[in-house]
């Protein structure tokens, strides 16, 4: 599944839905909350988690107290220093701060924390990337959270997690530490001594396109303070290569008003006229925009209460704008037409046509439903979506590119039929190595989405850009250079070898462009150089390839040291136990900020949620011991390029290159660090559950838990080392910070408090 672009809390009252938002706000099975017993009550650990993301007035508001109550909460704890997270970072953090909070908050506390309306929380999430199917389809029930004065007793627990953690906090405060979100401001300046490469045409050049690596979701256009694309990123990126970024928008949003559907276009002006100015200052850069397209947009059922002929397939609630019907159709075209006609400096679109996202009636497999598409052939549907988007956009701008992705078509499946349908102007887009067949751990299966450690291409892209170049179409591959879901907390993973092996493979494939990111993996990195280095010379050897990036990088005397680190990390990798449920299910983005529980939840874990301690969830089609010895594996064989990178920072003399060796081998320890979590939280719990079986009489075993706990508290600590010296490790777009070092310190207090209970 892949996790889809959405809207974020502070502009989703402008989407064209929230005139049908709902009333009320899901809640699911509703199971009784988890408790966190490493604090003294509840109020502790509502301070612990929102300190210093939470202004202690807006904590105080929403556990009805006075700010004063909250600080001597914190100073009780030894949360003395204040650095309050600027205002300009709340959009960036708000489902971090959901996610903190899901287990402490009801609803209606959740939205005094976080300073929104029912309809807008309601709209988040249902809408922003799926976040409460990521958050398990359901709202554990939290009795409404009041402030106590603290007893004596829990005084006495709190002084306790002040002397547990003083020592960490004084070793680590003896450098300096990068704040959240510090990297924005990094990727934003702008060398004014390069000079710029505007062109007016990309046409000859091989197609190269990313998203923003701190893009907020959801209605940027209507936010000029947001950028996604500053000048210093659009900068940086072309360095690597990059000729074109894509910007999610939804069509309603972007349409003119009109009296077909008056509901949609609602500061459209605004939006379009702040699009041209990105797309202008683009071209500077010699970079094109792409707008994604995922429509038409399911509507609610009130939409079609006066255009009941315009509804199709009707789920969850919402219901299809049936592309059978003319109307609808119209207004798709009309609509790009109108866009591409008042921003003529965009670059194309590329489609998704069988997403998560319920658009055509076709797009969830459901069409039978629909007393008009039941009748049609499902090629002839979504190709036909496809055709009608591209008259739309070539109406206005004929040499712009429409590039149909295959994403979900016939549930993943080949899907030839529908390449056979369509239009010769536009082009096929196919994930490069999916269906790609892999053996890990004896286990065999075949790669489900985006994957790093086996290199494409697969059979189903094969096939599909064989089907598409017999059409005369043109062909685009779909791939993760920097990072996937395999482990997506770090910007771009030191992997050379396997990036460079499936581009030296794709360059001889006679594809004519690539998308090099969905919504992660777009850090300006040294991974794009080598996509680069393949599209400048498809005849390069992987050897040259990599060795003139470690040069260029590190410097001479760095090579042969960083050449066998790259190696080594590749090699690791192909360890890794792909599975689409592994991926989505295991804690490899949380690591070590993930708790234990001396008790089974029985929560299950969610799509890059909540891991929980849900093993079976996380191992996917692998036996547990098979993830875990998968795990550990890859962290032991990873370490060992841990040792070359270190060489190689003795073996250079420039202190630039010094630097840069640091910074990189300190993102590459924190991936380190998330392997070895994942093995050492895997034997905790079926050393636990065996423990517990025994009615807790086994003292081995006994002991055995308390030693991975020991263990997994020192991998928070080295983690939390590491993450403070950059703001980039634990961040990813589309669900923010998965943790922020406040969360690696709970994770010493939980495994100390857990430590004290089996003594």
């Amino acid at each position: 599944m892949k996790l889809l672009i959405a809207v974020t809390f502070s502009v989703c009252v402008l989407f064209q839905y929230t005139v049908f938002a709902q009333k009320s706000l899901p809640v699911g099975t509703h199971p009784p909350a988890l408790t966190f017993d490493h604090f003294p009550n509840r109020s502790f650990a509502f301070v612990w988690r929102n300190w210093n993301l939470v202004s202690p007035e807006k904590m105080a508001e929403t556990i009805k107290c006075k700010p004063a109550d909250i600080l001597n909460i914190a100073q009780l704890m030894g949360l003395e220093n204040q650095n309050l997270l600027p205002n300009k970072f709340q959009d960036q953090i708000y489902i971090s701060l959901l996610r903190r909070n899901w287990h402490l908050l009801p609803y209606e506390q959740l939205l005094t924390l976080l300073d929104m309306d029912r309809e807008r929380l309601e709209f988040a999430l249902k809408e922003d990337d799926f976040l409460f199917h990521k958050f398990g389809n359901l709202k554990p029930a939290c009795p409404e959270l009041h402030y106590t004065k603290p007893t004596d007793e829990e005084i006495k627990m709190a002084v306790a997690i002040k002397e547990l953690i003083r020592p960490i906090l004084e070793k680590n405060n003896t450098e300096a530490a990068e704040d959240l979100f510090e990297f924005i401001d990094d990727l934003k300046t702008f060398d004014e001594k390069i000079a710029f490469v505007e062109k007016d045409s990309l046409a000859e050049d091989q197609l190269r396109f990313i998203y923003s690596y701190f893009g907020i979701f959801g209605d940027p256009l209507m936010d000029e303070d947001n950028d996604p694309f500053p000048n210093g990123l659009l900068q940086k990126l072309a360095q690597k290569g990059v000729n074109g970024v894509w910007m999610h928008v939804v069509l309603g949003q972007l349409a003119p008003q009109g009296e077909v559907f008056p509901e949609f276009g609602e500061g459209s002006e605004i939006r379009l006229m702040n699009l041209q100015k990105i797309a202008r200052r683009a071209k500077k850069f010699g970079i094109d925009i792409y707008l994604y397209m995922n429509e038409p947009r399911a509507q609610p059922q009130e939409f079609f209460e006066q255009r009941p002929q315009m509804a199709g397939v009707n789920r969850d609630g919402f219901t299809t704008m049936c592309t059978s019907d003319e109307q609808v159709r119209n207004w798709m075209e009309e609509s790009l037409t109108h866009v591409f006609t008042e921003v003529p400096e965009l670059g194309g679109v590329f489609t998704i046509t069988a997403s998560e996202n319920l658009t055509n009636c076709a797009s969830h497999g459901g069409k039978d439903q629909c007393p008009r598409c039941s009748k049609r052939p499902y090629e002839d549907i979504i190709a036909e979506v496809n055709r009608t988007i591209a008259n739309g956009v070539h109406a206005a701008k004929p040499e712009a590119k429409v590039i149909a992705w295959d994403w979900g078509w016939n549930g993943h499946g080949m899907a030839r039929e529908v390449i056979d349908k369509l239009p010769e102007d536009v082009w096929l887009m196919s994930v490069s190595e999916w269906a790609k067949p892999i053996e890990r751990g004896g286990v065999s299966n075949t790669v489900g989405e985006y994957s790093i450690s086996a290199v494409g291409p697969g059979p189903r892209a094969k096939s599909h850009w064989s089907g598409a170049k017999k059409n005369l179409l043109k062909t685009v591959a779909k791939v993760q250079f920097n990072n996937t879901w395999e482990l997506s907390v770090v910007p771009w993973l030191p992997v050379m070898d396997l990036v460079a092996r499936h581009a030296a493979n794709l360059a001889q494939m006679d594809i004519d462009g690539v998308m090099l990111s969905w919504t992660l993996g777009s850090y300006p990195s040294p991974n794009l150089e080598i996509a680069k280095k393949f599209s400048d010379d498809p005849d390069a050897s992987i050897e040259e390839v990599l060795n003139s990036l470690a040069l260029e990088r590190y410097g001479r005397a760095a090579v042969p040291y960083v050449r066998n680190a790259w190696t080594t990390f590749s090699t690791a990798f192909e360890e890794y136990p792909y599975d689409i449920r592994v991926v989505y299910a295991a804690p490899q983005q949380y690591g070590p900020s993930n708790l234990l529980f001396l008790k089974p939840t029985g929560y299950r874990a969610t799509m890059v949620g909540f891991p929980y301690d849900d093993l079976k969830g996380w191992s996917g089609p692998y036996p547990p011991e098979t993830l875990i010895s998968q795990f550990e594996k890859m962290a032991n064989n990873w370490k060992k390029g841990l040792k070359f990178m270190e060489g190689a920072i003795e073996a250079s003399e420039n202190l630039s290159h010094k630097k840069l060796l640091e910074e990189d081998l300190n993102l590459a320890k924190a991936a380190y660090l998330h392997f070895q979590s994942v093995g050492q939280q895997g034997r905790f719990i079926m050393a636990r559950d065996m423990w517990l079986e025994s009615q807790k009489t086994d003292k081995v075993l006994k002991d055995q838990v308390r030693e991975i706990l020991e263990q997994e508290k020192q991998t928070a600590i080295a983690l939390l080392e590491v993450s403070r010296k950059d703001s980039r490790i634990g961040f990813e777009a589309s669900n923010q910070y998965y943790y922020v070092p406040q969360d690696l310190l709970e994770k010493v207090i939980n495994c100390q408090f857990l430590i004290n209970e089996l003594d």
